[in-house]
């Protein structure tokens, strides 16, 4: 991967995360755990549906195959970052990325997160070549993604999911503390 790349990639991710643990700071295992008043994931559930996605995603990636030739496409690239970043546009997870109750604790969910973005961030910093000639699936694209795609999913997650964490946030505290 070409130099500038690959820190524009690792400087999304740490991003991303920065994002993450700015909607987090304060938050206690009490409020992780609250159920918002109008429905939805708690807190903890979607620190829980990150890593899992991350974890899923990761593996896509150690998957995916080489193509003979380029797949850079600068307006789907962008269409990606748009979508990702815009929670105006509901984005349905996969079930299987649905939080479960897999961890009972705010931190051990996001120890797991940060351990599996330990490794994404080891993934980026090892690979060679061009990432938009390697090519996986995702479950939410009808066609496959190239690795630069995939990655730049990978980091703005967390970015908009820690919009969803304040907006939980702001319901949980607008209801009081047992809301």
């Amino acid at each position: 991967m070409r130099e500038p790349e690959q820190q524009e990639i690792l400087e999304a991710l740490r991003a991303g995360r920065a994002a993450l643990g700015d909607a987090l700071a304060g938050v206690d295992e009490a409020m992780a755990a609250r159920t918002p008043p109008a429905g939805g994931w708690s807190i903890l559930g979607c620190v829980e549906h990150m890593a899992v996605t991350e974890e899923y995603l990761l593996g896509r990636l150690r998957a995916g195959s080489m193509s003979d030739r380029s797949h850079h496409n600068p307006e789907r690239e962008a269409k990606i970052a748009d979508r990702a970043l815009n929670r105006v546009r509901r984005i349905e997870s996969p079930q299987e990325a649905w939080p479960s109750g897999r961890y009972g604790r705010l931190r051990e969910a996001l120890s797991f997160f940060d351990s599996v973005r330990a490794q994404t961030v080891r993934f980026v910093e090892e690979f060679e070549g061009d990432p938009r000639c390697w090519l996986t699936d995702h479950p939410l694209a009808a066609s496959p993604v190239n690795y630069y795609e995939m990655l730049s999913m990978i980091a703005l997650h967390p970015v908009r999911h820690a919009k969803q964490i304040m907006d939980i946030r702001a319901g949980l505290a607008a209801h009081g503390p047992q809301g």
